[in-house]
């Protein structure tokens, strides 16, 4: 994903649409699997489509999904896609106002729960399917000392990294490839 697909948020009434577990959940949906109707998506996250449906107008609402009319095949067939496959935000764009500010906090939040949670998920697989990645999952951390401008240096590279192996063209090898978790966290912290 490059720079020009990521969304700078500064709207606390986005933050608060994505700020739901399956919200957020259907937007890693799409960014794993693409365009999507809402059957695809219902059996994706095991939810009835009418909650799907629901959640997908406050996403586009929001204008965090569109409708994809060029990828139906009649009139009644409706696929949906991310606006944007990235989004970014800062807490201290909504310091001036409290109700806003705790609408970032939340979506801050949620999307450190949805990290763990998947780590957690990973963590709790049988032992079968563990095995059939062959020690490839990894966690890792480091105490590093940072000025704010090394971080925010890291922090690019870190970016840039990911974002060459997410845009990468897939080799025609018909090796299985799938959907694989990254997430870095760099933050200021005391042992």
């Amino acid at each position: 994903m490059d720079s020009s697909d990521v969304r700078q948020i500064t709207d606390s009434r986005v933050l608060a649409a994505m700020s739901h577990p399956l919200r957020r959940r259907l937007m890693d949906v799409f960014k794993v699997h693409g365009p999507s109707t809402v059957g695809m998506l219902a059996e994706r996250t095991d939810q009835a489509p009418a909650n799907v449906s629901h959640h997908l107008k406050v996403l586009a609402n929001a204008d965090l999904v569109t409708e994809a009319p060029e990828l139906a095949r009649d009139r009644r067939e409706r696929w949906w896609r991310l606006v944007t496959r990235g989004l970014r935000w800062s807490n201290a764009d909504f310091d001036a106002d409290p109700a806003a500010r705790a609408a970032a906090d939340a979506a801050t939040s949620l999307n450190l729960d949805r990290h763990v949670a998947l780590a957690r998920a990973w963590h709790a697989a049988d032992e079968v399917e563990q095995a059939s990645w062959h020690d490839a999952a990894f966690s890792t951390d480091h105490w590093l000392r940072l000025t704010p401008e090394e971080l925010a240096e890291l922090s690019r590279e870190m970016i840039d990294l990911l974002a060459r192996w997410a845009n990468r063209e897939l080799p025609d090898d018909d090796a299985e490839r799938r959907p694989v978790f990254v997430f870095v966290h760099g933050v200021p912290a005391r042992p």
